[in-house]
């Protein structure tokens, strides 16, 4: 079994010949939010995968093997529920509505500007039904937002500083600088 302990999000960096050519996995997202995983790969090849604790792998992620071989992952279809607002009762503002409701159940959710994904839940479905919200089963990739301290669906987890010029004529400086993730 070949050892992944490695990560490099949304393969950034690397050549795009080298992920053209890379293995695939394909895992659901119950598997990618875990830290310490097994699982095969397109080539066959048995992976133990030994993140750093409360890291969670994203589709469009390289995971790196200790023989130096890239393995692309893809995010799995799987049991989904799709969530759109009824154009006949409603307004997509609905969704931000749904997205507040479930985002106080601490559910992970997919965010799309036109619509919203969670796993399959019979209460959540029943929920936003009364809220005139359209929900429907499918299978498709999940991606949920990683919270506000953590790594967002698109992968983009790195911190960055802005610089403030608030145009002040007082001799001290006025800008702040902050870090936040996307």
């Amino acid at each position: 079994m070949l050892t992944a302990n490695k990560l490099v999000p949304q393969g950034r960096g690397l050549a795009p010949v080298l992920l053209r050519r890379a293995a695939t996995v394909e895992l659901d997202w119950d598997i990618r939010q875990k830290s310490r995983f097994d699982c095969t790969d397109s080539q066959g090849r048995r992976l133990g995968v030994f993140l750093s604790r409360g890291a969670c792998v994203r589709g469009g992620d390289v995971l790196v093997a200790e023989d130096g071989s890239l393995v692309r992952v893809v995010s799995a279809p799987q049991p989904v529920l799709v969530i759109t607002h009824c154009p006949q009762h409603g307004t997509p503002f609905d969704l931000t509505r749904a997205a507040y409701h479930l985002g106080n159940r601490h559910v992970p959710i997919e965010l799309r500007p036109d619509h919203l994904k969670i796993e399959p839940d019979h209460v959540l479905a029943d929920m936003l039904r009364a809220m005139h919200l359209i929900v429907r089963e499918e299978s498709a990739a999940f991606e949920p937002e990683g919270g506000a301290y953590g790594a967002s669906a698109t992968g983009h987890g790195h911190g960055h500083g802005h610089q403030h010029e608030h145009g002040h004529s007082h001799s001290h400086d006025h800008g702040h600088d902050h870090s936040h993730s996307h």
